[in-house]
């Protein structure tokens, strides 16, 4: 089975923006959203041409009551041929709710900070890891892709600044055990450029670019510098959330999501191509702002 997020060679203008706003970007708004509005949402972005959307998480409703209509949301949305629907699975419990709702891909994620991994998902890095080879083998068993996710990758809100080496041996357990593209996310939006390009190239040392995605939080104004970087170095596969909605509840500090307006200016004026209509994706983030409005009041 081919990497989730692969191009062909012949196509290195093409880049592929993963949706996470039904996801990553709600999942840290106080605000409960209606199911049929993430179904609108979902359905929206699927309108608006993206090829890859992350829609849901399939985690305790105690821990993240957002997403505690994850099967709902993924039986009311309409498939389009073409695109790829995933879901967050921390364990097994999860990987079962995500193969009933016929996710197309999953989501594990490991963090190369061993205090974040504890207060995140309450175990160790080598215990999560533990955790994820039968969810991998088993949705590998399945047809289905897997991403992992590395999160804090470019810093940590409890131990600072993380290595590179650390980050790296998330990857290589992950490859050992069969993921097939790896996302190294900036959770708490420390990264700079330099730091990016340091932290890219030794996992580019370790796997190719084209299993490589990029995700990155604007907290100081530095996430369309870092994915601008990370291009240089081929990467062709960014996440980002509409209207910059998101962030990670368990990690202090961290505020929106890379915009994914703001992505696809940058690689319109670097001549890439997405796929996706950039008018409908600013309607789409007005709608969403609106909608989060009305939940709020």
């Amino acid at each position: 089975m081919p990497p989730a997020h692969s191009k062909p060679a012949s196509a290195p203008n093409l880049v592929t923006l993963v949706e996470v706003s039904p996801r990553d970007g709600l999942q840290n708004e106080k605000a409960l959203l209606p199911t049929a509005v993430k179904v609108a949402l979902v359905d929206k972005l699927s309108a608006a041409g993206f090829t890859h959307i992350e829609v849901t998480s399939f985690v305790s409703p105690k821990a993240v009551p957002q997403m505690a209509d994850a099967a709902e949301v993924m039986a009311g949305i309409t498939r389009r041929p073409g695109v790829h629907y995933s879901v967050l699975t921390p364990n097994e419990r999860g990987y079962a709710g995500a193969l009933a709702a016929k996710a197309d891909g999953i989501v594990v994620f490991g963090a190369a900070s061993e205090t974040f991994s504890q207060r995140n998902i309450n175990c160790s890095i080598a215990e999560s890891l533990e955790r994820f080879r039968p969810v991998v083998a088993a949705a590998r068993a399945a047809g289905i892709s897997v991403r992992g996710t590395v999160s804090c990758a470019l810093g940590c809100p409890y131990e600072g600044a993380v290595p590179p080496e650390a980050v790296v041996r998330v990857v290589r357990e992950f490859a050992a055990m069969g993921v097939e593209e790896f996302s190294i996310a900036d959770t708490i939006g420390v990264g700079t450029p330099e730091g990016t390009r340091a932290l890219f190239r030794a996992a580019l040392a370790e796997v190719p670019a084209t299993r490589v995605n990029g995700h990155f939080h604007d907290t100081y104004g530095r996430a369309i510098a870092n994915i601008g970087a990370c291009l240089d170095l081929g990467v062709r596969s960014f996440d980002a959330s509409v209207a910059g909605i998101g962030g990670c509840p368990f990690a202090p500090g961290a505020t929106g999501n890379v915009a994914t307006e703001s992505v696809l200016a940058l690689l319109g004026e670097r001549g890439f191509e997405t796929g996706i209509d950039a008018e409908a994706v600013r309607g789409i983030g007005t709608w969403l702002r609106a909608r989060l409005a009305e939940a709020a009041q």
